[in-house]
């Protein structure tokens, strides 16, 4: 299978619509979504085209093929508008005997790892990118598709065959680590 892994969308619909045509064109299995959905958040300007029910109509086209987790951004509130779960803080894939915790990343993060044994922790939340593997385990921050930071230009990732990648929004390969 292959998931497309995003996070921090806040709001969005016209980069998340950049996403999806990349999940669409790559026949993706799977949209992994690392919390903040549709709030901007305090800290944020207005994003480009900020249409919270505009993403919530458009998620919800892909029943049953999404998996997400909660940012510290999304609410109750944010979870009445989509048809799938948004409220765990973390969430367990296992794929051809590879596990992956995908979080958002205010709560578990490189610094502050869950226990347990994965083989690759998966987060959002800093909009910096980073994909490195280190004592046998790969940390993957998947950057931010709306407001990425230090200078970075928007990234999401990709898991396929053991394989993770971070790409940049117009699916330009930035760089891939072997689980």
């Amino acid at each position: 299978m292959k998931y497309l892994i995003i996070s921090d969308i806040h709001g969005s619909l016209p980069r998340l619509e950049k996403v999806l045509d990349f999940y669409e064109q790559n026949q993706c299995s799977l949209l992994c979504i690392l919390g903040d959905i549709l709030n901007y958040g305090p800290r944020n300007g207005l994003p480009e085209g900020l249409d919270p029910k505009g993403i919530s109509e458009r998620l919800n086209q892909f029943p049953g093929t999404i998996i997400a987790v909660r940012g510290n951004c999304d609410s109750e509130v944010d979870q009445m508008l989509l048809d799938f779960p948004i409220l765990s803080d973390y969430t367990l894939i296992t794929d051809n005997g590879k596990c992956l915790f995908l979080t958002h990343g205010h709560i578990y993060n490189e610094n502050n790892q869950p226990k347990g044994k994965y083989d690759a922790l998966i987060y959002g939340h800093t909009h910096l990118w980073k994909l490195e593997k280190k004592n046998g385990q790969v940390i993957c921050n998947t950057g931010s598709i709306t407001f990425p930071k230090g200078g970075n230009a928007p990234t999401f990732a990709v898991y396929e065959n053991g394989t993770l990648s971070v790409h940049q929004l117009n699916g330009a390969l930035l760089k891939s680590v072997s689980l």
